[in-house]
C-alpha cells in the first residue's frame, strides 16, 4: 500500500510571503525598477526600428549626435546595466 505524503504549503502562497510583498518587503518593484524597465523597452523599439527599417527613432526626434539623444542612449545603457545587476541579485537571492 502507498504511502501519501502530507500536502505542504506553496511558498507562493504561504502567509508569510503574502505579509511581506504587500509590505514592500518581497518582489515588488521599485519606481527604479519601472523606470529601467521603460528605458529597455523604449531601447529594444527602438532597435527594432533600426534593424527593420533603418529608422533611429531617437535620432529622428532629437537629432543626430545631439546632446538629447546621446543623453538618452546612455540612460538605456544605463538601464540595462542595472537591469543586469538586478537579474544578478534575484538569482543570488534565489539560492539561498
Amino acid at each position: 500500500m502507498a504511502t501519501m505524503n502530507a500536502p505542504t504549503m506553496d511558498r507562493r502562497t504561504s502567509p508569510e510571503r503574502r505579509t511581506a510583498v504587500r509590505e514592500g518587503r518581497g518582489s515588488a518593484m521599485s519606481a527604479l525598477d519601472y523606470l529601467a524597465m521603460f528605458l529597455l523597452i523604449i531601447g529594444g523599439l527602438n532597435w527594432a526600428l533600426v534593424g527593420l527599417f533603418e529608422v533611429d527613432m531617437v535620432a529622428t526626434i532629437f537629432g543626430p549626435g545631439s546632446p538629447a539623444s546621446r543623453l538618452i542612449y546612455v540612460l538605456v545603457g544605463l538601464a540595462a546595466l542595472y537591469s543586469i545587476y538586478t537579474t544578478a541579485k534575484m538569482a543570488g537571492a534565489k539560492r539561498h
